[in-house]
């Protein structure tokens, strides 16, 4: 898929999720992106595998180090 489509459906799901109120467009954001990159021509299993990546990446993973930093906090007694 060229990446000038890559961009495009990055920025519909951009919109989606300003158009549905979700918190973090939890849902909206990986159905507009498989969505699209189906739509640019790519498998949808292999683009559904993509975009939960993605999120896995982009949204959980960066909870981890938050996570274990207030555990620490909380146990220190420092919050």
């Amino acid at each position: 898929v060229p990446v000038a489509h890559l961009a495009l459906a990055y920025l519909a799901a951009t919109v989606a999720v300003a158009l549905v109120p979700t918190p973090g467009g939890l849902g909206s954001v990986e159905a507009a992106l498989v969505v699209a990159l189906v739509a640019v021509g790519g498998a949808a299993a292999v683009a559904t595998a993509v975009v939960l990546t993605f999120r896995v990446i982009t949204v959980w993973l960066p909870l981890l180090p938050g996570a274990l930093t207030l555990g620490v906090l909380v146990r220190s007694k420092v919050i």
